[in-house]
């Protein structure tokens, strides 16, 4: 098998490929760090949370919740892609673009796959367990949306809605670990990212449209259909409100309310540019989602020092 071999059609050329150990990288691309991507995605509900707390205090939040935050982001991203692969490893191999991927191109087996998952979740479990404990028991219920989250696309064409559960759980991470509980800004804010994780990742979905179809596969990518652009309107206007609702309810002020205009403004972008039949370009748009929620980030974190 060639070097290449391993390759994922949507991850080439990446650091992975051109500096990475050859030993390493099948479990470099089963965490996918070969596309961090997912990683900032996961990790940006989180650093959500945390302004959203910062706000309601009235001063900068606590660095060391952000970095616990980063790490534990790409710890516990990387484990879910590995439980993914495992369980679509049949799957995986009957679509062009994931039939390269570790587990279904031999490069590793079930058992080190298994393995290596195990080590970055207890990674994951050594950040939670530096929170306190209502944080570490709010965290350890996000494994049970985990773990179902692979056999939805099966059963439902809404398998995006256990997406954006799981994806955005750490809405409801940074809050309580601030305050040792949950509050209404917190929720408001974990049901605002749902939305917009159902809207990027329908994005996403429309790369595989045609192999789904053919092997039975089930996304709101199919479901939607030429009526993508307008479903990822309303949901991406859900976003938006819920997640300015959260922040003002934490008493964000005109930082914040600059960073959803800007954060609108790029939802909006992407609306107005989908061509749901390149899927180069879904891919890019896609992408562009961390840019988004990073500038949504920033807004709140100055707002909350300033």
């Amino acid at each position: 098998m060639s070097e290449s071999s391993g390759r994922v059609a949507d991850a080439t050329g990446n650091w992975v490929d051109g500096y990475a150990p050859p030993f390493s990288r099948p479990y470099l691309r089963l965490a996918r760090l070969d596309r961090p991507i997912g990683s900032w995605l996961l990790l940006i509900p989180c650093w959500w949370s945390v302004g959203l707390a910062g706000m309601r205090e009235d001063h900068f939040p606590n660095a060391w919740h952000i970095v616990l935050f980063f790490v534990g982001a790409f710890a516990m991203r990387g484990a879910g892609c590995t439980w993914n692969d495992l369980v679509d490893r049949d799957l995986d191999g009957l679509v062009e673009r994931t039939r390269s991927r570790p587990i279904p191109s031999k490069q590793v087996t079930i058992a080190q796959a298994t393995a290596f998952m195990l080590a970055q979740a207890l990674v994951g479990l050594l950040v939670l367990i530096q929170f306190n404990r209502f944080t570490v028991v709010t965290g350890l219920a996000s494994l049970i949306v985990v773990v179902i989250y692979p056999f939805m696309k099966r059963i439902t064409y809404w398998p995006q809605i256990f997406l954006g559960l799981a994806f955005s759980w750490g809405a409801l991470m940074g809050w309580p670990a601030e305050f040792a509980r949950l509050d209404w800004p917190a929720l408001v804010l974990y049901a605002g990212s749902i939305c917009w994780v159902i809207g990027y990742d329908t994005i996403y979905a429309h790369q595989d449209r045609e192999d789904d179809l053919l092997i039975g596969i089930k996304s709101t990518a199919l479901l939607f259909g030429e009526r993508t652009p307008s479903m990822l309107a309303v949901f991406y206007a859900f976003a938006v409100v819920l997640i300015a609702t959260a922040g003002f309810m934490a008493r964000g002020g005109v930082v914040f309310a600059l960073g959803v205009i800007a954060f609108a403004g790029h939802l909006t972008w992407q609306v107005t540019r989908l061509d749901i039949d390149d899927p180069a370009y879904c891919l890019r748009l896609f992408k562009s989602n961390r840019d988004a929620g990073l500038i949504l980030s920033g807004a709140m974190l100055i707002d909350a020092a300033v």
